[in-house]
C-alpha cells in the first residue's frame, strides 16, 4: 500500500473515526465500527447494516484476543439486545476474514462470500507450508531477491494461519450482478480483482451507499501483488479494469464506506487519483528500465525508496512485480536475459 493524498475535492462527513471497539451511526440504519490491527495500517472498518430485528455484519476483523473481546462485548449487550443476522466477508485477507469462523459459530449465522475468496482462504489455511516450498523460493530468487531477504519473507508463511479461523464449507455464494436484500434495502453485488481475487462490494442505489471494501480507499492505495502461487497473473490490469468499471457504473454522489481510512464523498475523483498513481508508478519503472535492465528486486528502491522491514518487503516486492507484469503484457517492457537465471526487463 502507498499513501496517496486525496484531493481537496473529497468530502469527509466524519472527520474523526470512532474509538477502537466503538461504533457510530454513519448513515440511516448503518453503524461504523472500528477494530484495531497489529500492523502499520492499524485499523479496519466494520459495518453493521440494519437487517430486520438485527444487524448484517460486513467483515469480522483479525483473529486476535483484542478483536474477540470487542465482539464479545457487543454480543453481550453492546448492540442493544439486537442480534447479528448474517456475516458478509468481502475478501480472504486476515483483517477482514480473520475472526469470521469464530463469529459465525458464536452467533450461529450464515456466511456470505464470493467463491474465489472462500477458496483462497481455504487454500491458505489448509496448506500454509506451501509458501515455504522450493517453488516459492525460486519465485523470489528468480526475480532478483537476495537469499537473506528471500528467507526472511518466506519466514512469514504461517502468519495467515495465526491470524484467521476456519470458514465453514457451506456458504451463501455472492456473485457479480446479484441483488442482496438486507433489511428494507436492495444491494447490488459487485466484484473486483487486483487486491484480492474476487472482492465483494455492495451498492445501494436508492440510498446512495457504496461499500467498496479495500478497492477504493481515501488516503492509501490497496496493495496489488503478484504471488508465487499465481506468478503469471496480471493483478494490476484486473484492478485498473475494476476501477474503470466502478467509475462507469457507480454514481459519483454515493457515500463511500471503505474498510480502511474515512468514509467520503467523491468516488470518481478518488478512482481517477488511484489510476493516476499507478500510471506514475509505471512511468518510474519505465525510466529506470530505459537506463539499464532491472529485476523486480532492483526496482524495489525505485518505487519504495524508504527502508522496508520483512513484512513490508513482501508486499512491496509483489506490488513491483504487478506493475512489471502489467507493463510486459502491454508491450512496454520486454525480458532481458543476462545468463544468470534472474528475470530482468528493459523498456521498449
Amino acid at each position: 500500500m502507498s499513501v496517496i493524498a486525496p484531493a481537496a475535492t473529497l468530502v469527509f462527513p466524519h472527520a474523526v473515526p470512532p474509538e477502537y471497539g466503538s461504533f457510530v451511526p454513519v448513515a440511516p440504519g448503518v453503524l461504523w465500527l472500528r477494530l484495531a490491527l497489529p500492523f502499520a495500517l492499524n485499523h479496519v472498518n466494520i459495518y453493521l447494516i440494519e437487517d430486520g430485528d438485527g444487524w448484517a455484519v460486513v467483515d469480522a476483523g483479525i483473529a486476535d484476543m483484542r478483536t474477540r473481546a470487542v465482539w464479545e462485548g457487543l454480543l453481550r449487550g453492546g448492540l442493544g439486545g439486537r442480534r447479528i443476522t448474517r456475516l458478509i466477508v468481502t475478501h480472504y485477507h486476515p483483517d477482514h476474514a480473520g475472526l469470521a469462523g469464530w463469529l459465525l459459530e458464536r452467533c450461529e449465522v450464515d456466511l456470505a462470500m464470493s467463491r474465489a475468496e472462500h477458496a483462497t482462504s481455504h487454500f491458505m489455511r489448509t496448506d500454509p507450508s506451501a509458501v515455504g516450498s522450493p517453488q516459492h523460493r525460486d519465485f523470489y530468487r528468480r526475480n532478483g531477491l537476495e537469499a537473506a531477504a528471500t528467507e526472511a519473507v518466506m519466514g512469514r508463511g504461517h502468519a495467515y494461519l495465526r491470524m484467521t479461523t476456519d470458514l465453514p464449507a457451506h456458504f451463501e455464494l455472492l456473485e457479480a450482478g446479484q441483488t442482496l436484500r438486507i433489511g428494507g434495502r436492495d444491494f447490488e453485488v459487485l466484484t473486483g480483482g487486483g487486491h484480492a481475487p474476487e472482492q465483494v462490494m455492495l451498492l445501494c442505489r436508492a440510498d446512495r451507499l457504496f461499500f467498496p471494501a479495500d478497492q477504493v480507499l481515501a488516503r492509501i492505495s490497496p496493495n496489488i501483488s503478484v504471488h508465487a502461487y499465481d506468478e503469471g497473473a496480471d493483478p494490476l490490469g484486473r484492478y485498473l479494469h475494476s476501477l474503470a468499471a466502478l467509475r462507469a457504473g457507480v454514481p459519483d454522489d454515493v457515500l463511500v464506506l471503505p474498510t480502511h481510512n474515512l468514509p467520503f464523498f467523491g468516488l470518481h475523483q478518488r478512482v481517477g487519483e488511484l489510476m493516476s498513481h499507478h500510471d506514475q508508478r509505471c512511468a518510474e519503472i519505465a525510466a529506470a528500465c530505459r537506463a539499464a535492465p532491472h529485476s523486480a528486486a532492483d526496482l524495489l528502491p525505485v518505487l519504495f525508496p524508504r527502508a522496508l522491514d520483512e513484512h513490508q518487503t513482501g508486499f512491496a516486492f509483489g506490488e513491483v512485480l504487478a506493475h512489471v507484469h502489467y507493463m510486459v503484457a502491454r508491450g512496454e517492457l520486454v525480458a532481458a536475459e543476462l545468463g544468470d537465471g534472474i528475470t530482468r526487463v528493459v523498456a521498449r
